[in-house]
């Protein structure tokens, strides 16, 4: 049995399946709605429901309050429909954003790098299909006795349509991270939904583009700027990477060949706890330091993207908006955790929507 969804003010109308909810309804008809966690943590699906019964699901009672359930408002990615329904969602147009319905693949592991000690980059080659995406977009990975499934970023470039580059951090206590660096093997086939995320090069714009990432928060800029180096981008383009040593560094020489071969690019990798005796003659601190070093005139008329943790984000966006760099112009991408959730850490409390 199905039901007929009407997304306001879009007017579209979409069939969503009796237990599907309102967001992978959506997403799969190539509908954007806005949304981070995915598991009724963090409030960012939140829409109005105007007319219709849904069942609201698992929606936690921070991020859906007992006030806002009897006006009628539902999270997106845990409510399931009752009857036909018509919902109201706050839906920013973005030019740059392309239409790409959510799929579902199966892919076959082909290779498996050790990109640091800490640091897996998990090559998977996308059985009999090809997945479209947008630089700097996520799959939602999913692994043998985990129910939820993992999101991890796309580290390649979508010139590479059946072959997707994850970069996964062995985080201490992660039963997926931990199942991807101690018992994956080439040859095993995994599945994975895709793609989600609305995190993406904004190529409408002219401005210079600063990419600021920290540990395998580098996986989305280097897709973004494998992207805007293969079209030709004439915009330049600075990589500023954090990391703590230098063997969590990677891809070092990969970026060093793309400055030399590309003028408009630039390639700053920062280490933050290196040896004072080490012979590293590069950037040191934090990557944002850097780049507040790098721009001493300020950010204005730039491009920012953000990945990486947390503190990482948060201290690149003051970093930024003291170089008189507006909201509009900064971008990033943060997954939300239980933990996360937990913590009320949902969106940077410096910008009103993210």
């Amino acid at each position: 049995m199905s039901y007929e969804l009407t997304i306001e003010p879009l007017g579209q109308v979409i069939e969503v399946e009796e237990e599907q909810t309102l967001l992978d309804a959506a997403l799969r008809a190539g509908i954007w709605l806005p949304h981070a966690c995915g598991h009724g943590l963090c409030g960012t699906c939140k829409v109005q429901v105007s007319e219709g019964e849904v069942d609201l699901g698992e929606a936690s009672p921070f991020a859906l309050m007992d006030m806002e359930r009897s006006e009628g408002k539902a999270l997106a990615c845990c409510a399931v429909p009752q009857s036909d329904l018509i919902i109201e969602v706050d839906i920013d147009e973005d030019p740059d954003a392309k239409v790409i319905p959510l799929r579902d693949f199966e892919a076959t592991v082909e290779s498996i790098v050790e990109l640091t000690p800490t640091i897996r980059g998990i090559f998977l080659r996308v059985d009999n299909a090809e997945i479209a995406f947008q630089a700097g977009q996520y799959i939602n990975l999913y692994v043998p006795g985990v129910a939820e499934p993992r999101a991890f970023s796309i580290a390649s470039a979508p010139s590479q349509s059946n072959l997707i580059e994850l970069n996964v951090r062995k985080v201490p206590g992660g039963a997926v991270t931990t199942w991807l660096h101690e018992a994956l093997e080439t040859g095993q086939k995994l599945t994975f939904s895709g793609p989600l995320g609305r995190f993406f090069t904004r190529h409408s714009d002219p401005n210079p583009v600063i990419f600021i990432a920290g540990g395998s928060g580098l996986s989305s800029p280097k897709s973004m700027i494998l992207e805007l180096l293969e079209a030709g981008d004439p915009r330049p383009i600075t990589l500023f990477h954090g990391a703590r040593n230098r063997d969590e560094l990677y891809y070092v020489e990969l970026f060093e060949q793309l400055a030399r071969e590309h003028a408009q690019f630039r390639y700053l990798p920062v280490l933050s706890d290196e040896p004072d005796n080490s012979n590293w003659a590069g950037e040191r601190g934090f990557a944002h330091e850097a780049a507040e070093r790098t721009y001493a005139d300020g950010f204005h008329n730039h491009k920012a993207y953000l990945c990486g943790p947390p503190p990482m984000i948060e201290a690149s966006i003051r970093s930024l908006i003291r170089g008189r760099l507006f909201e509009r112009d900064i971008h990033m991408e943060k997954f939300i955790s239980a933990a996360d959730a937990a913590n009320q850490a949902t969106r940077s409390p410096l910008f009103r929507n993210i």
